[in-house]
């Protein structure tokens, strides 16, 4: 189930794979994959990926569909593996994470999955 709030098109900085978390590359209007909890994750490219280059649709607000890079339970506050996959938020303590959102169905790594894109940041 999506429900795109607020999508905006971005140019690929490199190559973005499908339902892939992706942060701001080289300025305002580029982005890149996320890949780490500390990434200033923004938002997720859809169903289609982008060469380098290419114009991307990303969603900023809302529920799109995300790989998860490991296992993921509805609720979980979720952020970027290496990969720019959807991992569990596990800051270790006085550390801080940024999040994509909130998981809205469970999986296991290799599924895509339901997250309400809400970027924003916690601490352990």
């Amino acid at each position: 189930m999506l429900n795109r709030i607020l999508v905006k098109t971005f140019v690929a900085g490199a190559a973005l794979n499908p339902n892939q978390l992706v942060k701001y590359g080289v300025d305002d209007n580029t982005v890149i994959p996320a890949a780490a909890a500390a990434d200033s994750i923004i938002g997720s490219t859809g169903a289609i990926g982008a060469d380098l280059g290419d114009r991307i649709d990303v969603t900023l607000i809302g529920v799109e569909e995300v790989s998860y890079g490991g296992n993921v339970t509805r609720g979980d506050l979720v952020t970027s593996d290496a990969n720019g996959a959807v991992v569990t938020a596990a800051p270790v303590a006085a550390a801080n994470a940024r999040i994509a959102g909130i998981a809205m169905v469970s999986g296991v790594a290799g599924d895509i999955g339901s997250v309400l894109i809400k970027p924003g940041s916690m601490q352990g």
